[in-house]
């Protein structure tokens, strides 16, 4: 991983944390390193995170760049970056005592709908739906299924 710098940690959860890092170019990426240590890359790459995401490709969708495995075992997997979480959204405009639109509201929707729509023809199904998991832009108008 010594292409990024590290900036922070952005979220833990059961099987990992999540850090907001920067690439050689100046690109903001999230870099999940997951709590397990692999003994191999081959039994890293067939992770049904890995495998799923490998096959998903699309808008509503986050992208994985790359996968990676250190000689201690560590995995860490680079997403294109997004800004918040819609629980965060959602906070955010309720510390200003603001109400979503109705606009926002229905683009919200309908970009996880059009994701999952899209997961479910492939013959994938979430299992981990809850606003933490959908990831947005500061405004709300980009939306991007994560797990």
């Amino acid at each position: 991983m010594y292409r990024y710098r590290v900036e922070k940690t952005i979220g833990d959860g059961t099987y990992g944390s999540v850090l907001r890092a920067i690439d050689y170019n100046g690109t903001i990426v999230a870099i999940k390193k997951m709590k397990k240590r692999y003994k191999s890359f081959k039994e890293a790459i067939e992770l049904k995170e890995i495998t799923s995401l490998i096959k998903l490709s699309h808008v509503n969708i986050i992208q994985m760049h790359e996968v990676c495995r250190e000689s201690n075992g560590d995995l860490y997997f680079t997403f294109e970056f997004c800004d918040q979480n819609l629980y965060q959204l959602i906070k955010l405009y309720q510390s200003s005592n603001k109400l979503l639109s109705h606009l926002l509201v229905r683009n919200i929707m309908f970009s996880i709908l059009n994701g999952l729509s899209y997961m479910h023809r492939l013959g994938y199904f979430h299992r981990d739906m809850k606003p933490e998991n959908i990831l947005c832009s500061m405004k709300g108008t980009d939306i991007k299924l994560a797990g």
